[in-house]
């Protein structure tokens, strides 16, 4: 019985230390409408499960590259999703098709927990091998498991879930683009500190 824990133990630690946060944070202040206050929003990234999205991140946070892009993707208390450079001058015939020039290979590992930030993607007809965007990524508002599989999920919410749902919840255009500008005004990359909060 001791032997078949310990095993059990061994067999666990990899995915354990996977789920495991980085030692840094980006934190994004998002401008909702003609709104004057800020909300923010503090990621954690995961370092270990997904080492190439969670760098690529990092880096596009060191160079301000999300800075003016908008929330072009907006389903009620499911889900948002960002980071096309094409959405900074709003809904166009190429939102949804941007990026930094380059793609991602797939390390799709974690499930899509309350608060998980995930790559987006092309679909597998002309993409089988899942590889991720450069830059757009999406939050899942919930959980949801149709999507595990499928994506790379590289990070977690920390602080801020309920801007994400409210963002959510904008009007939209048959696009789902809100129609209300939502508008990521300054992101940063800093240590993290403090304590996770619990999974969900």
């Amino acid at each position: 019985m001791k032997a078949a824990l310990a095993l059990f133990a061994i067999l666990l630690a990899p995915i354990v230390h996977a789920q495991q946060l980085g030692p840094d944070v980006v934190v994004m202040d998002i401008k909702i409408g003609k709104e004057r206050d800020l909300r923010r929003v503090v990621i954690g990234l995961y370092d270990g499960a997904a080492p190439q999205h969670a760098e690529n991140f990092k880096e596009l946070a060191r160079t301000r590259y999300y800075k003016g892009m908008q929330f072009h993707r907006a389903f009620p208390g499911t889900l948002v999703q960002t980071g096309d450079p094409y959405s900074r001058r709003g809904p166009n015939v190429r939102t949804g098709t941007g990026g930094p020039g380059w793609t991602i290979p797939a390390e799709i590992r974690l499930p899509h927990k309350k608060g998980s930030i995930a790559a987006a993607r092309l679909d597998n007809k002309i993409n089988p091998a899942r590889v991720s965007n450069g830059s757009q990524f999406y939050v899942s508002l919930k959980p949801m498991p149709a999507l595990n599989g499928q994506y790379t999920v590289f990070g977690r919410v920390l602080e801020g879930l309920e801007h994400l749902e409210e963002i959510s919840r904008q009007r939209t255009d048959r696009n789902n683009f809100p129609l209300e500008k939502v508008v990521i005004k300054r992101i940063v990359l800093e240590p993290r500190a403090g304590t996770e909060p619990p999974a969900s």
